[in-house]
């Protein structure tokens, strides 16, 4: 019999601090162990599902109550909705295309770094023989970076789902991570424009008409980011609309890109991220690579007891995250109200 058929699972492995119930998993039964065998390419978790000959996708998949069958294979629910919520986290996820860096932490206090270069810092010197070599200062913000938690409550009853096929449940929890992820995305672009508690907003850039966008704005945005990259737009509704209406974005070669692949050309090769969630007559210019980084406290959290035990009215599931600015002028806003 295989290594993995005798674990004993209970509630304590998803409470081992710094390490999910995946990872716990895999410190007793390791992946590598199968390298080569038919099992090779699982991971502990979809071991421990082959196991109790649980199927949670496809046209066969097993209904919610299978989970239930003994009090071993009970304790794999509250993993299969994390995963299957960090799915929907994943498939929705922006964040990726503007955090430079993503730091875990133990814990709800944690002080980021940053560097505030000037014009002269910027400047790349000659260093003459015997003289002082120009410095980078890098130092702690004075303030913590705030961690928000995120989330939703799954409402209902172990009778009301048991007999749900688990490929349609998986739907519904991909569409609750999907929720959080555009949370966290909205708490980032607030630290970009409002700043992350150390006073330091995004810097502002006048534009040549008020209340709307010409390309010689977008030129006057790409030249002021310098020295950082103009590679990332970020872009309310409103002047989403906007940007699609410049001659420049309206050639031939743009709209059969557009109409045929749904692929915007996009302002000097930035990549331009339509955000309906946020209001405002602006548009945020962003260098992705040293701008922001997100802190989170753990992953994906939920209930495990209330899911364990089948009392299903008011399970949460939740994400803790934060944003902290990095270099303050590798984030600039374009406002033309």
């Amino acid at each position: 019999m295989s290594k993995y058929e005798n674990i004993s699972l209970e509630k304590g492995m998803y409470g081992v601090r710094g390490k999910t119930f995946t990872q716990v998993l895999e410190d007793l039964d390791p992946s590598s162990d199968y390298i080569g065998t038919s099992l090779d390419g699982l991971d502990a978790f979809s071991r421990q599902l082959k196991r109790f000959d649980i199927k949670v996708s496809g046209s066969g998949s097993d209904t919610v109550d299978k989970f239930f069958s003994t009090s071993s294979s009970a304790a794999l629910f509250p993993e299969y909705i994390s995963r299957a919520v960090k799915q929907g986290m994943e498939r929705a996820d922006v964040l990726s295309d503007i955090v430079a860096t993503t730091t875990m932490i133990e814990g709800m206090d944690y002080r980021s770094i940053t560097s505030t270069p000037t014009e002269d810092d910027k400047s790349l010197k000659v260093v003459m023989e015997g003289t002082t070599i120009p410095q980078t200062t890098v130092k702690t913000q004075e303030n913590l970076v705030r961690l928000n938690k995120r989330g939703r409550m799954l409402v209902s009853s172990y009778e009301a789902i048991r007999f749900q096929r688990l490929d349609l449940f998986t739907v519904t929890l991909r569409q609750i991570g999907a929720y959080i992820a555009r949370a966290h995305l909205m708490d980032a672009i607030d630290v970009i424009v409002n700043g992350d508690g150390n006073n330091n907003p995004a810097p502002e850039i006048s534009v040549s008409t008020t209340g709307s966008i010409k390309y010689e704005d977008l030129i006057s945005l790409w030249t002021n980011m310098a020295p950082y990259e103009l590679n990332t737009i970020i872009a309310p509704t409103a002047s989403m609309q906007k940007l699609l209406m410049l001659n420049e974005m309206k050639d031939s070669s743009a709209g059969l890109n557009f109409q045929g692949t749904g692929k915007l050309i996009t302002p000097m090769g930035a990549n331009v991220i339509h955000t309906p969630e946020i209001k405002g007559e602006y548009i945020i210019g962003l260098d992705k690579n040293c701008a922001l980084e997100m802190v989170k406290a753990g992953e994906v959290q939920t209930e495990y007891d209330k899911l364990i035990d089948r009392q299903l009215e008011r399970a949460s599931i939740t994400s803790i995250a934060g944003f902290a600015k990095i270099y303050n002028d590798a984030g600039k806003i374009l406002s033309y109200a």
